[in-house]
């Protein structure tokens, strides 16, 4: 039997659900969702309806999606977590084939109406998956390596999938979130340094491959860890600092730009 079962003697109903929302994480978010209508406005010279209104238009449907989802009986999300993952794994393997391709990755499908990027399901699918995986099993046989090998197993498969799109990013956080859940529920720390070691090495092998024949990665994803490590290194913005630099120079222009307001006014 799981733990919800068992550990859970009451759950609340219909409109006192309300009251156990996390209200405090739900403002944070909003608070960190506002700052960035702030930046976008600015961006965009003060014009709001060039990309600070659509956002707040997404932000306010996934927000009212976020705690429709919250009332949801989380049995709900344990029994379907299965199928969720199946099917995020099966997109995958569809945009392997038959993705449209992009920036020089191939990472979306086009369903006519809108473009669906499946790595974005997989990173809280794998969660769901993982999550309902350890729910099910005898915490004695967490740390048993044939236990440990089937989550390991359901990481490193879509990992591998969106890692050859590229999409160094997001294979990245799908390690991390499958680790994540991993050490929380309770796989042997030894485990984790064994990992770290191969870590370590695998990252020496990136650094010291780079032109060379068998180079590991493609010249625009050392292009962004050069970027990451040393923003100055982009100045054109052309890799993942782009954002960051239109933003420094909107802060930049900000006051200018209310020095020629008030300028203006008198």
């Amino acid at each position: 039997m799981s733990f919800l079962e068992y550990r859970i003697k009451s759950a609340p109903t219909g409109w006192s659900k309300v009251l156990y929302v996390h209200w405090a994480l739900a403002l944070t978010v909003t608070a960190v969702a506002c700052a960035g209508f702030l930046m976008l406005t600015s961006v965009a010279n003060g014009d709001i309806s060039t990309w600070a209104e659509p956002q707040m238009k997404r932000f306010a449907i996934g927000f009212v999606l976020m705690l429709a989802i919250g009332f949801v009986p989380i049995w709900f999300w344990r029994n379907v977590s299965g199928v969720a993952y199946l099917i995020s794994l099966a997109l995958l393997l569809v945009v392997e084939f038959f993705g449209t391709v992009g920036m020089g990755a191939q990472r979306w499908l086009d369903l006519g109406f809108m473009r669906l990027q499946p790595s974005e399901l997989m990173k809280f699918t794998l969660v769901m998956m993982l999550a309902t995986y350890y729910d099910w099993l005898d915490i004695r046989r967490v740390s048993r390596p044939l236990w440990v090998l089937i989550p390991v197993i359901l990481t490193v498969l879509p990992t591998i999938l969106v890692l050859m799109q590229p999409n160094l990013g997001t294979s990245l956080m799908l390690l991390m979130g499958g680790a994540t859940v991993m050490f929380l529920a309770g796989v042997s720390i030894w485990y984790f340094v064994a990992v770290g070691l191969l870590v370590v090495s695998a990252v020496a092998a990136v650094i010291f491959s780079r032109g060379t024949p068998w180079q590991l990665l493609h010249d625009y994803q050392y292009t962004r860890i050069d970027t990451f490590l040393d923003p100055t290194a982009d100045p054109l913005g052309a890799a993942t600092t782009s954002s960051r630099r239109r933003s420094r120079l909107a802060r930049a222009a900000g006051p200018a730009r209310a020095s020629c307001r008030a300028r203006s006014r008198g």
